[in-house]
């Protein structure tokens, strides 16, 4: 890599923030379009494409089994890093389901982990990871 290359910053997206850039915000949408053309790497580990699949089939989004696998087969598995979270993180956040978004930060040297989420909004920064809601994240972009 040539001195004035950087690295394509990698980024952890919260389940919250994807399901919002691919179903409703045009806002957010911003963030599949960036995703999509390379502007960043999204990462995603086992356990959260776990809760992001349990998350489209929830009855409120009326989405078909077909409508998730084309989700997921065509907006995520193609353009996201899918790695194995080895940090182990416990107790960091408010609700401790969302750790498994801090290991995956972690585990992957993300630069940011993206969320709506004010439990992890709140925490600003763990260990080497910035934690940053979508909108401060767009203006990365702007």
């Amino acid at each position: 890599m040539g001195a004035r290359q950087k690295a394509v910053m990698r980024v952890v997206l919260d389940t919250n923030v994807v399901v919002s850039a691919l179903l409703f915000q045009p806002t957010l949408s911003k963030i599949v379009a960036l995703w999509q053309g390379g502007a960043f790497i999204p990462v995603i580990s086992k356990d959260t494409f776990q809760e992001l699949q349990t998350v489209l089939a929830y009855p409120k989004f009326d989405l078909t089994p077909d409508e998730i696998r084309s989700l997921l087969e065509g907006e995520i598995l193609p353009f996201f890093e899918v790695i194995e979270a080895v940090e182990d993180v416990k107790g960091v956040c408010a609700d401790s389901a969302d750790d498994k978004f801090l290991a995956c930060a972690l585990s992957a040297s993300a630069d940011y982990l993206v969320s709506g989420d004010k439990a992890l909004t709140e925490l600003k920064q763990y260990k080497s990871v910035r934690i940053i809601t979508p909108a401060d994240f767009l203006k990365i972009f702007d």
